[in-house]
């Protein structure tokens, strides 16, 4: 799946001229930690988060009073705090590629470019909102995590025999082993107890992790 289909389109912006004040009341009012900056233009300059204005603020061992510290805020700007080189990502780039450059770079947005153009923005809500359907979270059913041997042709004996048994797969998904030579798998099924779904994958697995009903 492509970012364009899970972005926030629209996200709300702000311009390198609006006081850190305006930028701080604008993420509040709007429930956001960070705004893309934009030039005149409509292009993307920076990227100001809750984060950057926090480091701009007074000290509390600071001798100004909150007269004189909401004054200098007031005048101090966003392009004076915001991050000058964000990393984008445009709107087909795959969602696992996202989620790596958001992790490597320690991000917690990313903003979406057409061309040069400002197309939207994805969160790590919105990664984690794909987990969760990743995972089924919201859809009952039974969840068991075994490991297998890493050979090819093990997932589709796997499904074939959950076919053979008329059972409802819900999600499934593989992930790292504990040796190169091993997976994990977690299968979520409906309509079926813990016990019955152990019997089933019993043969394939080298050892059943976890279940939860």
């Amino acid at each position: 799946m492509i970012i364009e289909r899970r972005m926030t389109r629209n996200p709300v912006t702000c311009a390198p001229d609006m006081s850190i004040q305006d930028a701080s009341d604008l993420m509040k009012r709007e429930h956001v930690h960070r705004l893309p900056v934009l030039d005149k233009n409509g292009k993307l300059i920076g990227v100001v988060s809750e984060k950057d204005i926090l480091k701009a603020q007074p000290s509390p061992a600071s001798t100004l009073s909150a007269y004189e510290s909401s004054y200098l805020l007031s005048k101090l700007t966003v392009k004076k705090i915001m991050s000058r080189t964000p990393v984008t990502v445009s709107k087909d780039t795959p969602i696992e590629d996202a989620a790596a450059l958001m992790v490597d770079h320690d991000l917690s947005c990313l903003p979406v470019l057409e061309g040069n153009k400002l197309v939207g923005i994805v969160s790590k809500s919105d990664l984690f909102k794909i987990l969760l359907e990743i995972f089924g979270s919201r859809i009952s059913g039974t969840t068991l995590t075994f490991l297998v041997q890493d050979r090819k042709g093990v997932l589709a004996e796997i499904m074939s025999k959950i076919s053979e048994k008329q059972l409802d797969l819900i999600t499934c998904s593989c992930f790292a082993g504990t040796a190169p030579g091993n997976r994990f798998i977690s299968i979520k099924v409906a309509n079926v107890t813990g016990s019955e779904l152990v019997d089933i994958i019993k043969p394939y697995a080298i050892e059943i992790m976890d279940i939860e009903e």
